[in-house]
């Protein structure tokens, strides 16, 4: 069994809305977007949307998941969303979501999966007439699950989609979310080796959002795989974050933004979001050796 290895993580907000609402074609683009998740490791997805009301089962929009797996040979793949009760959603803070979280994970590796939760509170309805971005109608929060590298030796990962919007309340909102899941990876990943990430809509070239993001990294031990590489994109929105742990040692081999990998043949980006790949290597302790 290989102590050491190397492993790509590619995550990816493939703008799965309904056609009817959406800003982008995801009618005719998440067909050609799952061929291309066939050349990486891990798959963290976002606005993947496997959950909705029953209001909603007659949109074209019912097989965006199916259709987005259909051509992915990762063996490894996540169930669907467990619902507003099973993700934490209090309905004297917020009312339920008409979609899920969004959240999808496909992997080479094996993982078992871990909880998913909604953020506590959110801003924005159908109505943006507030300023709000809509964030109430889904379920958006943080999943995890725990893969394992090899026997004894695994990675929480997890992948989460913040809070968007530019008002004040959104702001407060997003700094209100990465607390929240500062103190979950405290608890349920004390100790072990992470790998986070996703859509996290902080634009960390503003420094409001740049003290929210440090402000997580320091309190979860984690750094951002762009900045241990130095790349030349630090305020994307689209973050990944490491540390090692549980005997575990990761580094960073690469980071990148293959845009033009994921264009349609007229050279039109198949999301509203570039697609984030970062190589990763991990090194375990040496077996000892046989008496």
């Amino acid at each position: 069994m290989p102590t050491s290895g190397d492993f790509t993580v590619l995550s990816y907000n493939v703008a799965g809305l309904p056609q009817e609402i959406s800003t982008v074609n995801p009618q005719e683009h998440i067909p050609l977007i799952s061929p291309l998740l066939d050349d990486y490791d891990v798959v963290l997805t976002q606005e993947d949307f496997d959950w909705w009301v029953e209001a909603l089962d007659t949109f074209d929009f019912a097989h965006y998941h199916e259709r987005l797996r259909a051509h992915a040979t990762h063996p490894h793949k996540s169930g669907r969303w467990i619902g507003p009760d099973g993700a934490g959603i209090d309905p004297a803070v917020r009312e339920a979501p008409l979609v899920g979280d969004g959240l999808g994970f496909m992997a080479r590796m094996a993982f078992t999966e871990g909880p998913r939760r909604a953020w506590r509170d959110c801003f924005g309805g159908f109505d943006t007439s507030d300023g709000g971005a809509g964030d109430c109608l889904a379920g958006k929060g943080y999943g995890v699950v725990t893969m394992t590298l090899r026997p004894g030796y695994q990675v929480d990962v997890y992948t989460l989609h913040a809070e968007a919007g530019s008002t004040a309340e959104d702001q407060r909102l997003r700094g209100e979310d990465f607390r929240q899941l500062a103190a979950f990876v405290q608890g349920h990943s004390a100790g072990r080796a992470v790998i986070l990430g996703g859509d996290t809509n902080l634009h960390t070239n503003n420094a409001a959002d740049r003290a929210i993001w440090t402000t997580f990294l320091s309190a979860t031990g984690l750094a951002d795989a762009c900045t241990a590489l130095s790349c030349p994109e630090p305020g994307s929105i689209d973050k990944i974050a490491f540390r090692s742990g549980g005997g575990v040692t990761l580094s960073v081999t690469s980071h990148d933004f293959p845009r033009e990998r994921f264009r349609d043949a007229d050279g039109e980006d198949l999301s509203d979001h570039p697609p984030l790949v970062v190589g990763f290597h991990w090194t375990t302790p040496e077996p000892p050796p046989a008496d």
